[in-house]
């Protein structure tokens, strides 16, 4: 089964650091995954950063300036190894259930209940 993965930042929280006025300090995002037949799963998660960890070379961006595809490259950064694993497993789970979906069946052993046919009215 393939699937196609989109992702969205959905909140941001900011929050003065040092000399830097909203720094982004938590993101909320969501993964969609959309297989071929266009069932979709997806996943909510939320990942925290500080302008006192940001890796090595880099610099602050002014909220102004941020756009959702570098806040994006952020989380992305995060999301990988086992815990990607396990957000596109969720995924996958949710897009397998809706592919064969659980159905309430009669049980053999109850008896049948018979509906009268209808007579037209006159």
């Amino acid at each position: 089964m393939t699937i196609t993965y989109t992702w969205a930042v959905t909140s941001l929280k900011t929050r003065n650091e040092g000399a830097n006025e909203n720094a982004v300090v938590q993101t909320y995002w969501k993964k969609t995954g959309t297989d071929e037949a266009g069932h979709t799963g997806e996943f909510s998660g939320a990942t925290p950063f500080t302008t006192a960890n940001m890796p090595e070379g880099s610099t602050f961006i002014p909220l102004a300036e941020l756009t959702e595809e570098i806040v994006l490259g952020w989380i992305k950064n995060v999301v990988v190894g086992s815990y990607e694993e396990h957000v596109n497993g969720m995924i996958a789970k949710q897009i397998a259930e809706k592919a064969t979906p659980i159905t309430e069946t009669p049980m053999p052993w109850a008896p049948v209940v018979e509906t009268p046919p209808t007579t037209p009215a006159p």
